[in-house]
């Protein structure tokens, strides 16, 4: 990494992750492999901005629950964002690794390697919220087919949501000042 960790991805430690680390690498992974409208590739640490943004708005008021939105792709930093189907034709391994990473990344910030169900499931929803913005905003999506693969939100849950298209060095910034901002209120 180029904070100088090494992490074992077969074996990953919490004293191997280092969030300038993780939000170097999502901001520079492209989401939808790139195949987006803009300037600038719409990358998975500025999905992750947006999926925590849409999981408060759910009402997902406890910070602890909120990091864990922000980082609810973090283990993409070194493994890349792959595509549903993708990562079933990869096979079991590749939601070991992931599983894994997500524990170490997890502990490293005071979370429990596994989130509660009820967390999850909401963090899952503010992600489909997202996606689905993603798809009509800027990958080519219409409406409809939007509705089918991740159901259309709730209006309320899009009013004031946006895709911002940005380089990466401004999108790795405000990801870790929304971090640090969000060990701060755990307190």
């Amino acid at each position: 990494m180029l904070s100088g960790r090494r992490l074992d991805l077969l074996d990953p430690t919490p004293m191997d992750v280092e969030v300038e680390d993780i939000a170097h690498g999502l901001a520079f992974v492209a989401r939808w492999n790139g195949q987006t409208r803009g300037d600038w590739p719409y990358s998975v640490a500025e999905h992750s901005l947006l999926v925590e943004d849409a999981y408060r708005r759910q009402g997902g008021s406890d910070p602890r629950w909120q990091l864990a939105a922000l980082l609810h792709d973090a283990p993409e930093y070194v493994i890349g964002d792959m595509i549903s189907p993708v990562k079933s034709a990869v096979g079991p391994g590749y939601a070991e690794m992931d599983t894994r990473l997500t524990a170490a990344i997890h502990q490293r910030f005071g979370l429990p390697a596994v989130l509660p169900v009820a967390v999850k499931k909401a963090i899952k929803q503010a992600d489909k919220v997202s996606a689905w913005l993603e798809a009509v905003q800027i990958a080519g999506f219409s409406q409809a087919e939007a509705d089918k693969l991740f159901g259309r939100p709730a209006p309320d849950l899009l009013q004031g949501l946006d895709i911002k298209l940005r380089p990466p060095a401004v999108v790795r910034a405000d990801f870790i000042a929304r971090h640090k901002v969000l060990l701060g209120l755990m307190g």
